[in-house]
């Protein structure tokens, strides 16, 4: 059985995200900046065969876009969010 899945994610710079998370991604995944009706995200297509390491693959990719997010914003001179 073929699993599929899509994963957007809202950004300010998804173009520096998506080029930061793709360097990661595995063959079966495909990363890419899209923006449309003001709105920019990053929206990774993932599949596989075997769940448990899609949700391997989802949870490195989640971890991935988090520090992304930090590198970006440094990049472009904003200032780091504390949580």
């Amino acid at each position: 059985m073929k699993i599929t899945g899509v994963i957007r994610t809202v950004h300010e710079n998804p173009a520096c995200i998506a080029a930061s998370v793709a360097a990661d991604n595995l063959k079966e995944m495909d990363t890419q900046a899209i923006g449309s009706d003001g709105i920019q995200v990053v929206e990774t297509r993932i599949s596989g065969t075997k769940i448990r390491s899609i949700i391997a693959s989802v949870d490195d990719y989640l971890a991935n876009i988090t520090v992304s997010e930090e590198l970006c914003k440094k990049d472009s001179g904003q200032k780091r969010s504390e949580h």
